[in-house]
C-alpha cells in the first residue's frame, strides 16, 4: 500500500475529499496544530500540505513553517509526488524560492477559476473544464517559483495554482472542500468572515449547487496524483 504524508495545520481544515481519493493509500497525519513534530525527511510516496490561517512570513511564530519549507524543498528534489493546498501552495512556492506576501484583499468565497495554456498536458489538470467555480479562502498569495508551470488564475489572484518539476503542484484554491470542511471553516472563522464583509448565508446557498461539481473535478483531479504515488 502506498503512503502518504498529510500535514494539517487546523483542526477544522481536513483534507475533505482529498482523503476520499487517497483511499486506496496509508495516510500519515502531521498536526501541527497538536505539536506533531514535521519529520526532517519524507519516508512516504507522496506529500500532501493542506492550508492554514498562518502566513509563510510567520515562521518566526511558527517555527514548523520552515520545518516544512525544507521538507518540501527535499521532496521536490528528491521527486516525490507533492501536493500543496492553499498555505501549502504557498510554502512550497517560497521553498522553490518564490516571495509570498499579503494579497491586497482576501479572496473568500466561490470564484471561478480559469485554466492557463499550461494546463493543457499537464498530468493533473489536462482535460479539466476550461472554467469552474471553486471555494477560495486566502489573503496572502504567491509569485510563481523560476521555471515553474502557471496553471489557473483567478480575475483576482494571477497565480492560483502551479506545477514545479513533473511532480509537485501548488494549488491555491480549495479543491478539496467537502460539505464537512466547508461547514467547519465557515464556522470557526466567522469573526474573519465578518470583518471581510463576507456574507456566510451566501456562500452556503452557493455550495448546494457548487460542491457537487466541485467534488467531482477534485476526485478526477487528486486520483490522477494518487497514480504518480
Amino acid at each position: 500500500m502506498k503512503r502518504v504524508l498529510v500535514v494539517q495545520h487546523e483542526p477544522f481544515e481536513g483534507p475533505g475529499t482529498l482523503g476520499q481519493a487517497l483511499s486506496g493509500c496509508e495516510l500519515r497525519l502531521v498536526r501541527t496544530f497538536a505539536g506533531d513534530p514535521v519529520p526532517a525527511r519524507l519516508a512516504e510516496n507522496g506529500l500532501v500540505v493542506l492550508g492554514g490561517g498562518m502566513g509563510v512570513y510567520e515562521a518566526d511564530r511558527h517555527p514548523y513553517l520552515r520545518e516544512e519549507m525544507r521538507l518540501l524543498e527535499a521532496a521536490v528534489r528528491d521527486g516525490r509526488p507533492v501536493l500543496g493546498i492553499c498555505l501549502g501552495s504557498q510554502l512550497l512556492a517560497a521553498a522553490l524560492g518564490a516571495s509570498v506576501a499579503k494579497a491586497p484583499r482576501k479572496e473568500i468565497g466561490w470564484f471561478e477559476v480559469g485554466l492557463l495554456p499550461g494546463a493543457t498536458d499537464d498530468a493533473l489538470f489536462a482535460g479539466a473544464p476550461a472554467s469552474f467555480a471553486a471555494f477560495h479562502w486566502h489573503g496572502d498569495a504567491f509569485a510563481l517559483p523560476p521555471r515553474a508551470v502557471p496553471l489557473a488564475a483567478t480575475a483576482m489572484t494571477p497565480s492560483q495554482a502551479f506545477r514545479a518539476g513533473p511532480r509537485a503542484w501548488g494549488v491555491q484554491f480549495h479543491l478539496e472542500t467537502d460539505a464537512q470542511v466547508l461547514n467547519a471553516m465557515l464556522e470557526s472563522g466567522a469573526e474573519e468572515l465578518r470583518q471581510a464583509a463576507v456574507d456566510p448565508a451566501a456562500i452556503r446557498a452557493s455550495a448546494a449547487g457548487e460542491l457537487p461539481r466541485l467534488r467531482a473535478l477534485a476526485l478526477r483531479i487528486f486520483g490522477r496524483w494518487a497514480d504518480l504515488l
